[in-house]
């Protein structure tokens, strides 16, 4: 019989202790919102890389910049919304780009590079990933039915006036827990400043006109409207444009007799750009490094698009995306539409916990 070395138990440790680290080495630790990637994105990445994801999902932004800010967050790359971006940018969470990893960089959209410079100067920290709006998702038969044909599904009045929304409550309203996405849609809808910095306009306009459709609202949550909407468990939902289209394919998929739509209100939208950013703590900036070079690729891209049905901002993608998806103005709106669009801007601290107050006043009905 052959006989080994005994291993003792301190080397057996030091053994175990350096597989585990290379394996963590080759390991990316990715922390993005829910339900937004295509299925095969991750596995078709590990496959090419031999690179492991681990890949863990939020569903908000006040979420996402409480792990942000404390420095410890644990993630290889996070994907924030512009204002939150600049946020954190200004308190340095971030880890500058090294463009010269990510030669898929000149295949994205000057325009939106552009945008984006007003809240990540010189694009020096985000590459940006999706786009999209906040507007109305709707179930077409149910509202018709309680509001008839001339129902307002192209304005805001359908969910801010009481005379529309309170015949709504018995088949659901749902709206994002986010003020930095309702308390603009008000403001707008208003008449006032999306971004004012006015104190005022949120405790004298937005909050009351929130507290009069507050008891109409079934619930605050930023990814359950998805799955509800789609089976017909509310009829009208404040949400983000890709879901409430992803809403609409699941329904139809099930073939549930459900039909789901999306409209920018007339009054104005929020326009708003996510951005994958590597925090300071990343462990492993040259992993993050090439999975966003490889998520620059037009097809790869492109087929997150197609998946879940939001904006991308990559130019040289567009002859991959579905053509029905390039062509709905939902989804791509045309320049009329833009025109009302806005991007939310960082509010200093005085105004955001005013923003704070009266969002947690609303949402505890107190």
């Amino acid at each position: 019989m052959t006989k080994f070395p005994r291993l003792t138990l301190a080397a057996l440790a030091l053994a175990t202790a350096a597989t585990a680290h290379a394996d963590d080495a080759k390991t990316l630790h990715i922390y993005n919102w829910s339900d937004y990637i295509a299925e095969d994105t991750l596995s078709n990445f590990e496959k090419e890389t031999g690179i492991k994801v681990v890949y863990d999902v939020f569903d908000s932004n006040e979420m996402l910049e409480a792990k942000v800010l404390s420095g410890k967050t644990g993630y290889d790359l996070v994907v924030p919304t512009g204002a939150f971006l600049s946020r954190q940018i200004s308190v340095g969470a971030f880890q500058p780009l090294d463009k010269s990893k990510l030669p898929n960089w000149k295949n994205l959209d000057p325009s939106l590079l552009k945008e984006m410079a007003s809240f990540d100067p010189d694009n020096k920290y985000g590459v940006p990933y999706m786009w999209g709006t906040t507007g109305i998702g709707y179930n077409v038969d149910a509202i018709k039915k309680r509001l008839g044909d001339d129902a307002p599904v192209g304005s805001w009045d359908l969910l801010f006036k009481p005379e529309y929304i309170s015949k709504l409550a018995d088949c659901g309203v749902a709206f994002l827990d986010s003020p930095t996405d309702i308390i603009p849609s008000v403001l707008a809808y208003l008449g006032k400043p999306p971004n004012s910095t006015n104190a005022d306009d949120y405790e004298k306009a937005a909050k009351p006109l929130l507290e009069s459709i507050r008891p109409y609202i079934r619930y605050f949550h930023s990814s359950q409207y998805i799955n509800d909407l789609a089976n017909g468990d509310i009829c009208a939902a404040i949400g983000y444009s890709g879901d409430i289209l992803q809403a609409a394919s699941r329904a139809e998929e099930a073939k549930n007799g459900v039909k789901i739509a999306y409209s920018i209100p007339k009054e104005g939208a929020q326009l708003w750009i996510d951005s994958f950013a590597i925090p300071k703590d990343s462990a492993h900036p040259e992993l993050a490094h090439k999975f966003l070079n490889y998520l620059m690729e037009p097809k790869v891209i492109a087929d997150v698009t197609n998946y879940v049905w939001y904006a991308n901002p990559n130019a040289a993608a567009d002859q991959y995306v579905n053509k029905d998806i390039l062509d709905d103005p939902s989804i791509y709106p045309p320049a009329e539409v833009k025109k009302n669009l806005y991007v939310y801007k960082t509010k200093d601290a005085k105004l955001q916990r005013v923003m704070t107050r009266v969002w947690t006043g609303i949402t505890s009905g107190q």
